[in-house]
């Protein structure tokens, strides 16, 4: 098997190496040389005709790129190159109703398939096992899914969803419960670190937690560590607290659908919160200190996500 990864960021480059470690071949096209990667046997190109040489027909090949125009540059500058049957994988977090147009659009222009793979996992899981949900022809998916099924955590991180734009519907679902989630969490550590003489240790509670309670899980365990990381204390981390703007898609997808989802909304608006004077509550310092286990996510304004959140486009809800 044979995979071709453009973009080789934190994801895209812990997924080569995923595959590598899978008896896949790799080859990854990046704006340069990639020598850490090259020398773990991943083959790195900066042309398209070079990335193209290295992939049998048909081929596959998954973008690790953030969502927006640079999908569409992306795909017109690799089109030429392709032929029918060809699979082409768009594995960020594309607007669903994008991931729709894309899909015909490749289809029309020749039989390339587009499969839109909402992935989820963060750096960690895309080097160690992610989760992949997939949307896309059938046909395109089958053809997919054994790669996909040796890169995800096991045969169960891999579910087709469907129909063109299912999959990154699925993703955008998942990412406003984790908002949703983080928020809850945060809240917790507020409730237990404020207004109270008990003097509590939330590193060994979030220890607790972790084992046999209720709200076990990942930002659970990821609160655990990093609590431990920083010594039990907040006065090094920053609540200002970045994305890039994809879950208020979803927001506006649901007041469009009138579906009421308050908590996920309300935890956008505090996220905007975060970005005020009341960025120096537990809270928000909280969820900034698991968005960085999860997905290295930075701590403080990050001006080039801002600069992507502000023109990531909603115009198709």
């Amino acid at each position: 098997m044979k995979i071709g990864i453009i973009g080789l960021g934190k994801m895209g480059a812990n997924l080569s190496l995923r595959a590598i470690d899978k008896k896949i071949g790799v080859v990854g096209k990046a704006r340069k040389l990639k020598p850490s990667l090259e020398k773990q046997h991943v083959k790195v190109v900066t042309e398209y005709k070079d990335f193209i040489s290295f992939l049998e027909h048909p081929r596959i090949i998954y973008l690790s790129l953030p969502s927006g125009n640079v999908i569409d540059t992306v795909l017109d500058e690799l089109l030429p190159y392709l032929e029918s049957g060809d699979i082409v994988l768009d594995g960020g977090n594309s607007f669903y109703l994008d991931s729709i147009e894309r899909e015909k659009r490749l289809w029309e222009r020749g039989g390339i398939y587009f499969l839109d793979c909402g992935t989820s996992g963060g750096p960690e899981g895309a080097r160690n096992g992610a989760c992949f949900m997939v949307g896309g022809k059938e046909e395109a998916a089958k053809a997919a899914e054994p790669i996909l099924k040796a890169l995800a955590v096991n045969d169960d991180g891999y579910v087709y969803t469907g129909s063109p734009g299912s999959g990154h519907f699925v993703k955008l679902v998942h990412n406003g419960i984790e908002f949703g989630m983080l928020q809850a969490i945060g809240e917790g550590v507020e409730l237990l670190l404020r207004e109270n003489n008990f003097n509590l240790n939330p590193a060994e509670i979030f220890k607790n937690w972790s084992n046999g309670s209720v709200i076990r899980g990942l930002l659970v365990e990821l609160m655990e560590k990093g609590l431990k990381e920083k010594k039990n204390s907040f006065d090094e981390i920053e609540g200002y607290v970045e994305d890039t703007g994809e879950v208020n898609w979803l927001v506006q997808d649901a007041i469009n659908k009138e579906i009421p989802i308050p908590v996920i909304s309300q935890s956008v608006m505090e996220l905007f919160n975060s970005r005020t004077k009341e960025g120096h509550r537990y809270a928000y310092k909280s969820i900034a200190l698991m968005r960085h286990g999860f997905g290295g996510h930075p701590f403080g304004k990050d001006e080039s996500i801002a600069k992507e959140r502000k023109t990531s486009r909603v115009s198709k809800i």
